[in-house]
C-alpha cells in the first residue's frame, strides 16, 4: 500500500494535530486522514517534516521564515517539533510578528532581518543547538547568515517525508506518528 505522509501548520503531538492552525482552517477532533487518504498517514509539524532530512549527531535547530515561524529540534537523531512562533518576543509581539511573513512586510527587509539574526541567537541560545538550519521560503532574503547557521533546502521536506517511512529512523523519532 502506498504511504503518505502530511506535513500541516500548526501543533502535532503523537501523530495527531492538537490545536487549530493558526492560520487555517478547523482540522482537530473531525477530520480522518487516514480515512480521507485511504492509506496509511503520518502527521508532523510543516518545520518537524523539514528538520527530519536533518537528523544528525547534536543539536540542530531548525527555523523556518514562510508565512509564520516553523521551528523544529533534533538531538543526536531525535526529532522533537516545537512551536516557538506564539511566545512573546518584544512589544506585545510574538517571534512570528517579528520573522513571520507580517514582520518582513512591515519592518521591512533590512529590520526584518535584524530580528532574524537576534531570534536566531535568542533561540540557538535558549535550546543550546550546536548550529542552526533557516528553511522555509523568506530565508532566501537574508544577504548574511548568523553564525553557527545554515541554510536549508526547500526541497528537505519532501526528503524529511520519506525518511519519516523508513525502517531505520523509525525507532530513533519513537512512534510519534500515526502508522
Amino acid at each position: 500500500m502506498t504511504r503518505s505522509r502530511l506535513a500541516i501548520r500548526g501543533r502535532s503531538v503523537h501523530g495527531r494535530p492538537v490545536s487549530e492552525p493558526h492560520n487555517l482552517g478547523a482540522w482537530v477532533g473531525w477530520f480522518d486522514f487516514r480515512r480521507a487518504f485511504h492509506r496509511p498517514v503520518k502527521i508532523i509539524n510543516d518545520a518537524g517534516d523539514a528538520g527530519a532530512r536533518e537528523l544528525s549527531c547534536g543539536r540542530m535547530l531548525f527555523l523556518g521564515l514562510g508565512t509564520g515561524l516553523g521551528s523544529a529540534l533534533i538531538v543526536d537523531g531525535v526529532l522533537e517539533p516545537l512551536e516557538l512562533a506564539h511566545l512573546p518576543y518584544k512589544h506585545g509581539r510574538t517571534y512570528e510578528d517579528y520573522v513571520g511573513l507580517a514582520g518582513l512586510k512591515r519592518l521591512r527587509k533590512k529590520k526584518w532581518r535584524h530580528h532574524v539574526n537576534e531570534v536566531v541567537q535568542q533561540l540557538k541560545t535558549a535550546l543550546q543547538a550546536d548550529y542552526v538550519v533557516l528553511g522555509g521560503g523568506n530565508a532566501r532574503l537574508l544577504k548574511e547568515l548568523p553564525p553557527k547557521t545554515r541554510l536549508g533546502d526547500n526541497a528537505n521536506a519532501f526528503r524529511g517525508g520519506f525518511r519519516l517511512w523508513t525502517q531505520s529512523h523509525r525507532d530513533s523519532i519513537r512512534d510519534r506518528f500515526v502508522h
